[in-house]
């Protein structure tokens, strides 16, 4: 594989999936990590990621971000105004974290009156700019890496809750694996959010359907809703249509 070739791969799953290890980018393009960490570092110096220890983060997930940076803005938009279409007045909404519940939280209508959780600050501000709702913040440490609270300070919070929805994205997701992620925090605290809700709202991007990461959050019996940008007909959802209602 080219180097341009092996670039343009790095690039699509760090703004599928925000972060990306080198090992793992290693094992998917079958080449020595040195040369994953040459590619990362090229990237970083041409201003097209975000360089870590241990790997790269996404530059439209970064903050300070630029909206003109959100990877697949149209189609993160197109999943918030169908999400919006769930909430009612006086609700208690749980909300994760990421750049499509950012837009989710802006296509919220301000004359609907919530309660909303979330463990995203940036999620928590745009709640409290746009609305008229109360926005509560589960607070515990602060993850750089995907800016959402994380902890057992937040699961034992998310212990004494309980909400009528639920909305969190994903890392990854399929029919055979159901919901996955790559960070270990990330998933306890996932699963302690599925816990506390009556219903479970899945969003991703069609892109995400299909994809696998290495932690189990969930099957997806345990989930209630999937929106995602593509129509409800289309083939892609078929087999998720059996298991949950697709928006």
């Amino acid at each position: 594989m080219l180097k341009e070739e092996r670039q343009a791969f790095i690039i699509k799953q760090i703004n599928l999936h925000n972060k990306v290890l080198s090992t793992d980018l290693s094992r998917q393009l079958n080449v020595s990590e040195d040369t994953v960490r040459r590619d990362l570092n090229e990237l970083a110096e041409n201003g097209k990621i975000i360089k870590v220890y241990g790997g790269a983060l996404s530059k439209s997930f970064h903050f300070p971000f630029s909206d003109n940076e959100t990877y697949a803005k149209e189609a993160k938009k197109i999943i918030a105004k169908k999400a919006a279409s769930l909430i009612e007045d006086g609700m208690v909404i749980l909300a994760g974290g990421g750049t499509t519940m950012i837009e989710i939280a802006r296509a919220i209508p301000k004359h609907i009156k919530c309660t909303f959780f979330t463990i995203s600050p940036l999620v928590a501000l745009e709640l409290v700019e746009g609305s008229t709702s109360d926005v509560i913040l589960i607070g515990g440490h602060l993850s750089p890496s995907a800016h959402i609270t994380i902890g057992s300070q937040v699961i034992n919070q998310l212990s004494e809750i309980q909400v009528d929805l639920c909305l969190l994205g994903t890392n990854g997701l399929s029919l055979e694996n159901g919901l996955t992620d790559s960070d270990w925090e990330a998933v306890q605290v996932k699963k302690a959010m599925i816990k506390a809700a009556r219903k479970t709202a899945i969003v991703s991007i069609a892109e995400k359907l299909e994809s696998t990461q290495k932690l189990k959050v969930c099957n997806l019996n345990a989930i209630h809703y999937l929106i995602t940008d593509l129509d409800v007909t289309n083939n892609a959802l078929k087999g998720y249509s059996a298991s949950v209602e697709v928006l």
